[in-house]
């Protein structure tokens, strides 16, 4: 993707790209991180009608990234088993939450800034962002290879 290949300038007023707390890019971010919680929600819809259809359990690398970083970190989880349990899963699920909706928000304070791509670029932009954002972290603390697919889910 070329960056110039924006259509339209950064949002400015009187001149001025606007950074205060009443000005665009603010704004720009809160519609983009809306809009990646829309998105999250839209994904997290698919998969669990996928599990329904399919029959298949939920996947449980969200709940190995959290004990991952809590072992690299050194900051437990606390709890006894069964709250412990309650809370990685909870966290687990917050990471895709948090991944969505920053990506969004990313793409909101970019879109701001000029960044405006096309009706088949901005989607391709946006998933691949996502996807990054939600699959390095269990990829790069070896939690899970997406290289490597189980074919038998």
């Amino acid at each position: 993707m070329v960056m110039s290949s924006c259509r339209h300038a950064p949002a400015t007023v009187g001149g001025q790209m606007q950074l205060g707390a009443s000005g665009v890019v603010p704004t720009a971010i809160l519609k983009g991180a809306a809009a990646g919680a829309a998105g999250t929600t839209a994904l997290n819809a698919t998969t669990y009608l996928d599990m329904v259809l399919r029959g298949r359990p939920a996947s449980s690398t969200p709940e190995a990234t959290v004990e991952k970083v809590s072992d690299v970190t050194g900051v437990d989880v606390p709890g006894d088993r069964e709250a412990r349990q309650g809370r990685v899963s909870g966290l687990g699920a917050l990471t895709g939450i948090g991944a969505g909706v920053g990506v969004g928000a990313l793409l909101g304070g970019l879109r701001a800034a000029g960044l405006r791509p096309g009706p088949v670029t901005g989607p391709l932009l946006a998933g691949t962002l996502a996807m990054v954002a939600g699959n390095a972290p269990m990829a790069g603390l070896g939690v899970s290879n997406p290289g490597h697919q189980n074919q038998g889910q």
